[in-house]
């Protein structure tokens, strides 16, 4: 099933869908089932098939024949469920209202018991296991592990097709007649079996064997050699050299050392020396512990490093330094251990509750994995040191068994073979001789490299502060002045040593340009760039902070053991203040940025919510725009001119909650604070934009995607509500619960338009509407044709709920409102919801309860009329089409041919000029008034006065 999209939790654009707003264990129950199979036990003429039972068995049981059944029950009583397929495991999860857990825990069982897997259903669900197929074909991390995967020997499960696809699952059984509905039930039959499953459950009290021979992926012989090539692949924007080695029967805490000293990023690391050459941006050292990663006959141990262009130019220099440190490293073990072990105890310790389905989802798999007694610990604490099992699995880390992949789209035309499943164009070269040579002989030791000193950071006293002040259910104003505000919450519901700070720097400066926005972009990832170093040892002793650009602000977040997240705040502001930036750092990042732009911009989903709000909201810059910018030219000149005026106004606001005092919180805050020595605001700062409203008609804005070959499309189709209050968006909200699974049953089970289709509640700065999503394939449909079956969906979703019955609409009402009335499941999503009241400046801090209020009183003729209105001929609604590359959007088909040199007949597959503007295109749709010139038709439009949602 698919996942909705998330929420982002902010006035500008707030999405609302069901699975976002459950953030409850109160009335929750969940169960979890994982199976020992996965994919590796795929048939080798229907690869996928492991996944495609998967999506089968949720098709409906003989006991609940109904396809959708479940899923309507679910949604029905506030509940979610998903299901995923990794290399030697399947795991199903739901939750639901407690009340009616033992009835959903039948209907979940029944699948496993006694699926009904019709035929007529098998063509539709490979639609959708294609699509999930498509979607995933763009991903860098898919495209390598694929490629890696395609070294394996002859026979070895890792070099397996996992996904499956149309081709595998449809086309060539049929072509080699063999029967996908037969073999589908017999894998069902025959592994499908109660030995090999473990089930998790949770609810108001709760009760909590592999037989396979396991063979290493790779002969010596391919270790020796073909594992010594360097693959170079020709991937979106972003240079990384990575390393990979593989390891046989090697088990994680082994792997969780030798990550925890490579990934190390403070003083004496690698990292730290690569950064201080300007030749890499970001490493990532450790086994990722999917199942490709990690399985039963071997595990992965991969070092991945963001490069710069400069990096890119010196990646021998970089593979030299990364094998000395490696080396190097192999005496550091034994000093490490006490501290990862306090780090790991600490906060097993003090760990905050999770969501049911998530931690049922994590214990059903772990009884895979461990012995009884370890099932609720095993995957966090470090139980033992053992130097001979860190160095036997140190020993393979040599250059002589590394994998080298070196990607970038600086490869381009020097990659003449492609990847059988997701098409990416590679080469294999042997490593010169030269270079193992030296890797292999003796090196001095480089006194950059080292272990860090002990770390200041990790906390020690884990007393609970006594309050000194009443105790308040919702945050309270304690400080109020022109220059800011901070409010304070001491948390007396979980009991934890623990604390959020938050804060938002607002400033007039960030929206006037979109040179500034880029600026703005540049400064915090340079101050992040400043702060990597210092700031790690607080990352290590679970210290979390976090600098967000947002659309008006500098948003500094923190969270962890209150003992020493003053230090930690101490050292942002002390950074911020003495804000600088090196000429090399600058270019590095400006690089960088260009990149990131770009890698939005290829994205079909991306580029759509992009269009969506420059049409609606007032003064918005667009991606493109901030491209533009960055293609321009800016100094660092530019960026010291621009930090000084960030910082000469502002306005702060700020929220602490947890186990702080108010006297303690207000010192530290202020005398933090005031170093930075800014001024207040001149004029008052919207922390939202305008928005334009809509005509009283439909509004078609149709563009070309800007990842050439890419063949995944996106329709949003987005109705306007206008300026509305607390009682309409609670309504909205019902509507579009209503709305989910006939939506998903509609356009995706039966139509098969896509793996994701999804309604959508939004808040677009204080502005309501909702919209339905369908991301599809331009070899397939049409944006066109899954407009039109949208619209088809909405007219007969309008019928469903008119003939809603009284017993159902109250069910669904009751549901929706036991959702909001569910405690939070942390001190973090308390905090969340707080901190979206600050920020947005809104501070209604009681509005779940107003929200249940209303709730209690609609009625179904209400919703009804609500969403007619929306529906008649002066709807405001807007379409925004995102069209991939395919024949039924009449392009070309995609050239079979190799990935050889570039030529007029192999033209490159993207490149950085091609997102430099939106290619408009016609319709022929007779219903809808096409934009082609976005400035050209909001200028034309009223705008809505800043709007809050606040009674």
């Amino acid at each position: 099933s698919a996942d909705t999209q998330r929420c982002s939790g902010n006035l500008k654009d707030n999405c609302l869908s069901l699975e976002n707003m459950r953030v409850c264990v109160c009335f929750q129950a969940a169960a979890a089932l994982c199976i020992s199979v996965g994919s590796f036990s795929d048939p080798d003429d229907l690869p996928g098939l492991a996944h495609f039972l998967e999506h089968m068995v949720f098709m409906g049981s003989e006991k609940y024949p109904a396809e959708n059944g479940f899923d309507a029950f679910l949604k029905k009583h506030g509940g979610s469920d998903n299901a995923s397929t990794d290399c030697e495991r399947t795991i199903f999860q739901f939750d639901v209202q407690r009340k009616y857990f033992r009835e959903a825990l039948d209907r979940w069982a029944q699948f496993f018991i006694c699926p009904l897997m019709i035929e007529d259903a098998i063509d539709r669900e490979v639609e959708a296991v294609d699509s999930e197929y498509q979607l995933a074909r763009p991903s860098d991390s898919h495209r390598k592990e694929m490629l890696f995967g395609s070294l394996a020997k002859p026979g070895h499960p890792m070099g397996k097709f996992c996904w499956g696809n149309a081709q595998t699952l449809k086309h060539e059984p049929r072509e080699k007649q063999i029967n996908t509905y037969q073999r589908l039930r017999d894998f069902w039959k025959r592994y499908y079996s109660a030995h090999y499953m473990t089930l998790a459950v949770q609810s108001k009290g709760n009760k909590l064997s592999r037989d396979a021979e396991a063979q290493p992926p790779l002969t010596q012989d391919r270790c020796s050699r073909q594992l010594r090539n360097m693959l170079q692949c020709n991937v979106m924007g972003i240079a990384h050299l990575q390393f990979r080695f593989v390891f046989f029967f090697v088990r994680v805490k082994p792997l969780h050392y030798i990550s925890w000293l490579i990934g190390h990023e403070g003083t004496g690391s690698i990292l730290s020396l690569l950064r201080k050459k300007c030749w890499a941006l970001a490493l990532f050292g450790g086994n990722s512990e999917t199942g490709f990663d990690q399985n039963t006959t071997y595990s992965i141990f991969s070092i991945s490093i963001t490069l710069t262009n400069q990096g890119y130019q010196n990646f021998y220099q970089v593979n030299m330094h990364m094998s000395v440190f490696v080396r190097q490293s192999s005496s550091f073990f034994s000093r490490i251990y006490d501290e990862i072990q306090k780090i790991e105890a600490n906060e097993f310790h003090y760990q905050e509750q999770t969501d049911p389905i998530e931690f049922v989802e994590n214990i059903c798999e772990n009884m895979q994995l461990f012995p009884k007694e370890d099932f609720l610990t095993g995957d966090q604490l470090m139980f033992e040191f053992d130097p001979q099992v860190i160095s036997a699995a140190l020993s393979p880390l040599t250059p002589d068994r590394a994998n080298l992949l070196l990607l970038s789209p600086e490869n381009e035309g020097r990659c003449p073979l492609r990847e059988k499943w997701f098409g990416t164009c590679y080469s294999e070269e042997d490593i010169p001789e030269e270079w193992s040579q030296r890797w292999t002989g003796d090196f001095e030791l480089n006194s950059e490299l080292h272990l860090p000193a002990e770390n200041r950071f990790i906390a020690t006293d884990f007393a609970l502060k006594e309050s000194d002040c009443p105790d308040s259910e919702f945050p309270i104003r304690t400080v109020n002045n022109e220059r800011g505000c901070l409010w304070y919450k001491k948390d007396t519901k979980f009991k934890i040593p623990k604390a959020d700070i938050r804060f938002n720097l607002i400033s007039p400066i960030i929206q006037k340009s979109p040179e500034n926005l880029v600026l703005f972009d540049l400064f915090v990832n340079i101050l992040a760039h400043n702060l990597a170093e210092p700031a790690y040892e607080a990352d290590v002793a679970q210290l979390e902070y976090k600098l967000v650009a947002g659309e008006h602000g500098l948003v500094i977040r923190l969270k962890g053991f209150n003992h020493k997240l003053p230090l930690l705040l101490k050292l942002i502001v002390d950074h911020l203040a003495d804000f600088s930036a090196d000429p090399g750092v600058f270019n590095m990042f400006s690089e960088q940025l260009k990149k990131t732009y770009f890698n939005i911009l290829i994205k079909p989903e991306r580029l759509g919510k992009d269009v969506r709000l420059q049409i609606l909201e007032h003064s918005r810059w667009s991606v493109i725009q901030k491209y533009q910018a960055v293609t321009k030219g800016l100094t660092v000149d530019d960026l010291e001119a621009f930090a000084t005026g960030l910082k000469a106004e502002l306005y702060v606001e700020g929220l602490v909650q947890g186990n702080f005092t108010s006297t303690v919180r207000r010192r530290n805050t202020n005398r933090k604070t005031l170093k930075l020595q800014f001024q207040p605001l001149s004029a008052e700062v919207p922390v939202l934009f305008r928005v334009v409203e809509l005509p009283h008609k439909h509004h078609l804005c149709k563009v070309k995607s800007l990842n050439k070959g890419d063949a995944n499309s996106e329709v949003t189709v987005y109705y306007q509500s206008g300026l509305k209050n607390l009682r309409e968006h609670a309504l909205m909200e019902l509507m579009v619960m209503h709305m989910e699974e006939p939506c998903f049953d509609f356009l995706r089970t039966k139509e098969t338009l896509g793996y994701q289709v999804y309604p959508t509640c939004r808040n677009t700065s204080g502005v309501l509407g909702f919209s339905v999503t369908v991301e599809t394939q331009a070899t397939k449909f049409s944006t066109e044709f899954v407009e039109a079956k949208i619209e088809e969906f909405l007219a007969s979703f309008g019928e469903r709920l008119s003939g809603l019955s009284e017993d159902a609409f109250r069910t669904q009402v009751t549901a929706l409102i036991k959702l909001k009335e569910c405690e939070d499941a942390h001190l973090g999503e308390e905090v969340d919801r707080n901190w979206f009241e600050v920020v947005t400046q809104q501070y209604v801090f009681k509005r779940l309860n107003k929200e249940i209020e209303a709730l209690k009183l609609f009625s179904q003729a209400e919703l009804v009329s609500w969403f007619l209105e929306h529906r008649n001929t002066n709807s405001r609604k807007l379409s925004v089409h995102v069209v991939g590359f395919g024949v039924e959007e009449n392009d070309p088909p995609e050239p079979s041919a190799g990935c050889g040199p570039e030529s007029p007949d192999n033209p490159p597959s993207s490149s950085y000029g091609e997102v430099s503007e939106l290619t408009f295109l016609p319709s022929a749709s007779q219903d809808a008034t096409l934009i082609t010139d976005i400035r050209a038709f909001t200028s034309s439009l009223p705008l809505h006065p800043y709007h809050k949602i606040l009674s």
